[in-house]
Protein backbone atom coordinates (compact mmCIF):
# COMPACT_ATOMS: atom_id res chain seq x y z
CA UNK A 1 0.00 0.00 0.00
CA UNK A 2 1.24 3.47 -0.81
CA UNK A 3 1.80 6.14 1.84
CA UNK A 4 2.31 9.88 1.98
CA UNK A 5 5.56 10.98 3.69
CA UNK A 6 4.06 14.35 4.64
CA UNK A 7 0.48 13.56 5.71
CA UNK A 8 1.50 10.23 7.27
CA UNK A 9 -1.47 8.40 5.78
CA UNK A 10 -1.81 5.20 3.80
CA UNK A 11 -3.58 5.35 0.44
CA UNK A 12 -5.12 2.29 -1.18
CA UNK A 13 -5.39 1.66 -4.89
CA UNK A 14 -2.88 2.87 -7.44
CA UNK A 15 -2.98 6.66 -7.01
CA UNK A 16 0.24 8.52 -7.81
CA UNK A 17 -0.38 11.60 -5.66
CA UNK A 18 -1.68 12.11 -2.15
CA UNK A 19 -5.39 13.09 -2.16
CA UNK A 20 -4.71 15.63 0.64
CA UNK A 21 -1.48 17.44 -0.26
CA UNK A 22 -0.94 16.21 -3.85
CA UNK A 23 2.59 15.05 -3.00
CA UNK A 24 4.11 11.99 -4.65
CA UNK A 25 3.26 8.78 -2.81
CA UNK A 26 5.81 6.22 -1.73
CA UNK A 27 5.46 2.45 -1.77
CA UNK A 28 3.89 -0.11 -4.06
CA UNK A 29 0.43 0.39 -5.44
CA UNK A 30 -2.45 -2.05 -5.25
CA UNK A 31 -4.94 -3.13 -7.85
CA UNK A 32 -7.40 -0.34 -8.71
CA UNK A 33 -10.68 -0.37 -6.82
CA UNK A 34 -12.77 0.25 -9.94
CA UNK A 35 -12.39 -1.47 -13.34
CA UNK A 36 -11.43 0.63 -16.34
CA UNK A 37 -14.33 1.56 -18.57
CA UNK A 38 -12.68 0.48 -21.81
CA UNK A 39 -15.97 0.30 -23.74
CA UNK A 40 -16.92 3.85 -22.81
CA UNK A 41 -13.43 5.07 -23.67
CA UNK A 42 -13.65 3.50 -27.14
CA UNK A 43 -17.11 4.98 -27.70
CA UNK A 44 -15.91 8.37 -26.54
CA UNK A 45 -12.90 8.19 -28.87
CA UNK A 46 -15.02 7.41 -31.95
CA UNK A 47 -17.54 10.09 -30.97
CA UNK A 48 -14.73 12.66 -30.82
CA UNK A 49 -13.47 11.51 -34.25
CA UNK A 50 -16.85 11.96 -35.90
CA UNK A 51 -17.34 15.30 -34.10
CA UNK A 52 -13.98 16.47 -35.45
CA UNK A 53 -14.93 15.35 -38.99
CA UNK A 54 -18.25 17.20 -38.76
CA UNK A 55 -16.57 20.47 -37.82
CA UNK A 56 -13.87 20.01 -40.46
CA UNK A 57 -16.58 19.70 -43.13
CA UNK A 58 -18.46 22.74 -41.74
CA UNK A 59 -15.33 24.92 -41.69
CA UNK A 60 -14.07 23.75 -45.10
CA UNK A 61 -17.44 24.25 -46.80
CA UNK A 62 -17.72 27.72 -45.25
CA UNK A 63 -14.25 28.61 -46.49
CA UNK A 64 -14.90 27.36 -50.04
CA UNK A 65 -18.24 29.16 -50.15
CA UNK A 66 -17.48 32.54 -48.56
CA UNK A 67 -13.76 32.95 -49.29
CA UNK A 68 -13.41 31.28 -52.71
CA UNK A 69 -16.96 31.84 -53.94
CA UNK A 70 -17.46 28.21 -54.99
CA UNK A 71 -21.00 27.59 -56.24
CA UNK A 72 -22.32 24.01 -56.30
CA UNK A 73 -25.97 24.86 -57.12
CA UNK A 74 -26.62 27.66 -59.65
CA UNK A 75 -30.17 28.48 -58.54
CA UNK A 76 -29.41 28.59 -54.84
CA UNK A 77 -30.38 31.94 -53.31
CA UNK A 78 -28.29 31.57 -50.17
CA UNK A 79 -24.80 30.31 -49.47
CA UNK A 80 -24.75 26.52 -49.83
CA UNK A 81 -22.36 26.15 -46.91
CA UNK A 82 -25.12 27.35 -44.57
CA UNK A 83 -27.31 24.42 -45.65
CA UNK A 84 -24.41 22.00 -45.16
CA UNK A 85 -23.73 23.44 -41.71
CA UNK A 86 -27.45 23.25 -40.85
CA UNK A 87 -27.63 19.56 -41.74
CA UNK A 88 -24.45 18.61 -39.90
CA UNK A 89 -25.17 20.62 -36.76
CA UNK A 90 -28.73 19.28 -36.52
CA UNK A 91 -27.38 15.78 -37.05
CA UNK A 92 -24.71 16.23 -34.38
CA UNK A 93 -26.70 17.95 -31.66
CA UNK A 94 -30.13 16.57 -32.47
CA UNK A 95 -30.20 13.13 -34.03
CA UNK A 96 -27.13 11.79 -32.22
CA UNK A 97 -28.78 12.59 -28.88
CA UNK A 98 -31.65 10.24 -29.70
CA UNK A 99 -29.52 7.11 -29.83
CA UNK A 100 -29.18 6.57 -26.09
CA UNK A 101 -29.78 3.47 -24.08
CA UNK A 102 -33.29 3.12 -22.73
CA UNK A 103 -34.96 5.13 -25.52
CA UNK A 104 -37.64 3.19 -27.39
CA UNK A 105 -37.33 2.39 -31.07
CA UNK A 106 -40.55 4.27 -31.82
CA UNK A 107 -39.22 7.47 -30.32
CA UNK A 108 -35.92 7.21 -32.17
CA UNK A 109 -37.63 6.54 -35.50
CA UNK A 110 -40.32 9.22 -35.06
CA UNK A 111 -37.96 11.99 -33.97
CA UNK A 112 -35.43 11.00 -36.62
CA UNK A 113 -38.04 11.15 -39.39
CA UNK A 114 -39.47 14.48 -38.18
CA UNK A 115 -36.05 16.12 -38.01
CA UNK A 116 -35.08 14.87 -41.47
CA UNK A 117 -38.39 16.03 -42.97
CA UNK A 118 -38.01 19.52 -41.50
CA UNK A 119 -34.48 19.73 -42.87
CA UNK A 120 -35.67 18.50 -46.28
CA UNK A 121 -38.42 21.13 -46.38
CA UNK A 122 -36.00 23.94 -45.51
CA UNK A 123 -33.42 22.72 -48.03
CA UNK A 124 -35.92 22.16 -50.83
CA UNK A 125 -37.38 25.63 -50.27
CA UNK A 126 -34.08 27.26 -51.21
CA UNK A 127 -33.09 24.76 -53.90
CA UNK A 128 -36.46 24.86 -55.66
CA UNK A 129 -38.02 21.44 -55.01
CA UNK A 130 -40.29 22.44 -52.13
CA UNK A 131 -43.57 21.27 -53.66
CA UNK A 132 -42.13 17.88 -54.61
CA UNK A 133 -40.94 17.32 -51.04
CA UNK A 134 -44.10 18.77 -49.46
CA UNK A 135 -46.61 16.95 -51.68
CA UNK A 136 -44.87 13.62 -52.29
CA UNK A 137 -41.82 12.92 -50.14
CA UNK A 138 -43.36 13.99 -46.81
CA UNK A 139 -46.61 11.98 -47.04
CA UNK A 140 -44.83 8.86 -48.31
CA UNK A 141 -42.24 9.00 -45.51
CA UNK A 142 -44.93 9.68 -42.89
CA UNK A 143 -46.99 6.72 -44.18
CA UNK A 144 -43.97 4.47 -43.79
CA UNK A 145 -43.40 5.79 -40.27
CA UNK A 146 -47.03 5.23 -39.31
CA UNK A 147 -46.95 1.65 -40.58
CA UNK A 148 -43.68 0.95 -38.76
CA UNK A 149 -45.02 2.44 -35.52
CA UNK A 150 -48.20 0.39 -35.88
CA UNK A 151 -46.14 -2.79 -36.10
CA UNK A 152 -44.03 -1.74 -33.10
CA UNK A 153 -47.16 -0.89 -31.10
CA UNK A 154 -48.58 -4.33 -31.81
CA UNK A 155 -45.48 -6.18 -30.60
CA UNK A 156 -44.39 -3.78 -27.84
CA UNK A 157 -45.30 -5.18 -24.42
CA UNK A 158 -44.38 -2.03 -22.49
CA UNK A 159 -46.87 0.21 -24.32
CA UNK A 160 -44.29 2.93 -25.00
CA UNK A 161 -44.87 2.80 -28.76
CA UNK A 162 -48.58 3.64 -28.58
CA UNK A 163 -48.07 7.37 -28.01
CA UNK A 164 -45.89 7.66 -31.11
CA UNK A 165 -48.39 5.71 -33.17
CA UNK A 166 -51.18 8.10 -32.11
CA UNK A 167 -48.92 11.10 -32.75
CA UNK A 168 -48.11 9.88 -36.26
CA UNK A 169 -51.80 9.30 -36.94
CA UNK A 170 -52.52 12.93 -36.07
CA UNK A 171 -49.66 14.06 -38.31
CA UNK A 172 -51.14 12.02 -41.16
CA UNK A 173 -54.61 13.55 -40.74
CA UNK A 174 -53.64 17.17 -40.03
CA UNK A 175 -52.48 18.17 -43.56
CA UNK A 176 -55.80 17.06 -45.07
CA UNK A 177 -57.64 19.26 -42.56
CA UNK A 178 -55.43 22.22 -43.47
CA UNK A 179 -56.07 21.73 -47.20
CA UNK A 180 -59.80 21.38 -46.55
CA UNK A 181 -60.19 24.61 -44.55
CA UNK A 182 -57.94 26.57 -46.92
CA UNK A 183 -60.15 25.34 -49.80
CA UNK A 184 -57.22 23.92 -51.73
CA UNK A 185 -57.04 20.60 -53.55
CA UNK A 186 -55.35 18.03 -51.37
CA UNK A 187 -52.51 16.15 -53.16
CA UNK A 188 -53.21 12.49 -53.82
CA UNK A 189 -50.31 11.37 -51.63
CA UNK A 190 -51.75 13.17 -48.59
CA UNK A 191 -55.18 11.62 -49.26
CA UNK A 192 -53.60 8.16 -49.28
CA UNK A 193 -51.74 9.09 -46.10
CA UNK A 194 -55.07 10.10 -44.51
CA UNK A 195 -56.65 6.77 -45.47
CA UNK A 196 -53.69 4.84 -44.09
CA UNK A 197 -53.90 6.84 -40.84
CA UNK A 198 -57.61 6.09 -40.40
CA UNK A 199 -57.18 2.40 -41.24
CA UNK A 200 -54.32 1.97 -38.76
CA UNK A 201 -56.19 3.90 -36.08
CA UNK A 202 -59.12 1.49 -36.48
CA UNK A 203 -56.65 -1.39 -36.34
CA UNK A 204 -55.08 0.00 -33.15
CA UNK A 205 -58.53 0.30 -31.54
CA UNK A 206 -59.44 -3.26 -32.54
CA UNK A 207 -56.22 -4.93 -31.43
CA UNK A 208 -55.11 -2.60 -28.59
CA UNK A 209 -58.32 -0.87 -27.57
CA UNK A 210 -57.55 -0.55 -23.87
CA UNK A 211 -54.05 0.76 -24.48
CA UNK A 212 -55.37 3.36 -26.92
CA UNK A 213 -57.98 4.60 -24.45
CA UNK A 214 -55.56 4.67 -21.51
CA UNK A 215 -52.94 6.50 -23.58
CA UNK A 216 -55.45 9.14 -24.67
CA UNK A 217 -56.69 9.56 -21.10
CA UNK A 218 -53.15 9.86 -19.77
CA UNK A 219 -52.10 12.44 -22.35
CA UNK A 220 -55.27 14.53 -22.02
CA UNK A 221 -55.51 14.10 -18.23
CA UNK A 222 -59.10 12.86 -18.40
Amino acid sequence: MKNCPYCKIEVGGNLKKCPLCQSKLNGDGERPYFPKQTTLQIQSFFYKIQLFIVWVVVIMSGGLDFMFGLRVWPGLHIHWSLIVAMWLIVFEFGIMRLFKRGISSSRIMTMFVMLVLVMLLVTSYYIGFFFIVAEWVCPIVIMGTIIANFVLAMIDKSGNSMVYLLTNLIVGIFPYIVFHFTERDCPIAWIVCLLVSVILFVGAVIFKGREVVSEIQRRLNV
